[in-house]
């Protein structure tokens, strides 16, 4: 659902890139909150892997297919404001690299993909989670609602968009009937790559996962024939660092694959808003990326004929970039955190 140059006017745009770029910096500080020294490199990691799992187009209709918009599993993974941080991490390196998704509607795209789905599944998932009982299989069952949710949701917002900036006129029903009707389909496969993603996380360190903290119920011992409490045990630092290793590697592995090599079978067909936009007439006025001549344009390293070679050297690219990028966002952003910021470990009032 990437927003190309020319379908929505400039002052709309702008006024979207200012609202993107104001919720953009209050995810910088509500971050602060959800990234500890465990959870930060974890968060470039997801990045990475959502901007691998965007190259997976699948079918969905004749003609038509989708791809991942990642909001909601950013949101579950490492939080709602780190979740908003990923996506626009991801979107930028899209519409800078690959020339996916205009630069001048850039905040088009972190509103609509970014924003929007992220605040719906996260919102929708609490209360889901808040009702159901703590236990993994409702965790992954919500998760798979929130993001079947999300992605109508942002379809809805396009539409909203475009009735007020856009630049064709087209009746407003037709493309909103069209952009949610497809979406909804989008939106059955986004949910289960989340639900499934979200699962797997879960069944191997639940405690890593924003959304699924309390899962675990806590330690109990019995004392002259009562249950209590067992008392917290104080984590130690370099054990804790250890400890993610293992599922950053299998993960950063997983990015790898699917975008060097997965990604060369995903379907050709055109995404939702692409079908959408060449059937109602959207795309009369789409303008040139102004990264068109970029070396990586279109997930394709420039010069080498391969398409294979090509586009696979082009997604582990885009992950590498995407991780570096990500990861040192959120490790500034972990650094600037104040000492009396509330986090999961005692704090020595020293700050971070």
């Amino acid at each position: 659902m990437h927003v190309p140059d020319g379908f929505i006017n400039a002052p709309v745009s702008a006024a979207a890139g200012v609202v993107a770029a104001g919720a953009v910096a209050v995810s910088l500080r509500g971050a602060r909150r959800e990234l500890d020294e465990r959870t930060a490199p974890l968060a470039g990691l997801v990045a990475a892997f959502i901007f691998a799992v965007q190259m997976l187009n699948f079918p969905v209709a004749a003609g038509t297919s989708g791809h991942l918009l990642g909001g909601a599993l950013a949101a579950i993974l490492v939080g709602p404001y780190t979740g908003v941080l990923c996506i626009s991490v991801v979107l930028l390196m899209q519409g800078i690299l690959f020339a996916d998704g205009g630069l001048t509607a850039l905040g088009v795209n972190v509103l609509d993909m970014g924003i929007t789905t992220t605040v719906v599944a996260y919102a929708l998932f609490r209360g889901l989670v808040g009702v159901l009982p703590r236990t993994r299989r409702s965790m992954t069952a919500a998760s798979f609602v929130a993001a079947l949710v999300s992605v109508p949701a942002s379809a809805c917002v396009f539409t909203l968009i475009y009735w007020i900036g856009g630049t064709t006129d087209i009746p407003i029903g037709k493309v909103f009937t069209a952009m949610v009707g497809v979406h909804v389909l989008i939106g059955i496969g986004e949910a289960v790559i989340t639900a499934l993603t979200v699962g797997a996380v879960i069944a191997v360190r639940p405690d890593l996962v924003h959304g699924a903290r309390g899962l675990t119920a806590p330690l109990k011992l019995r004392v002259d024939g009562e249950l209590v409490d067992a008392p917290a045990r104080q984590p130690v630092a370099p054990v804790a660092a250890r400890s993610t290793r293992g599922i950053r590697a299998t993960g950063l592995v997983i990015a790898l694959v699917l975008a060097g090599f997965v990604s060369f079978y995903a379907s050709a067909s055109p995404d939702g808003l692409e079908k959408v936009a060449a059937d109602q007439g959207i795309d009369k006025k789409t303008e040139e990326h102004a990264a068109k001549d970029s070396p990586l344009a279109d997930y394709g390293v420039k010069d080498v004929s391969d398409a294979r070679i090509s586009g696979g050297l082009a997604g582990v690219i885009g992950v590498g970039a995407t991780i570096v990028v990500g990861s040192g966002v959120f490790y500034v952003v972990r650094r600037r955190r104040t000492p009396d910021t509330p986090v999961g470990t005692p704090r020595t009032g020293k700050t971070v």
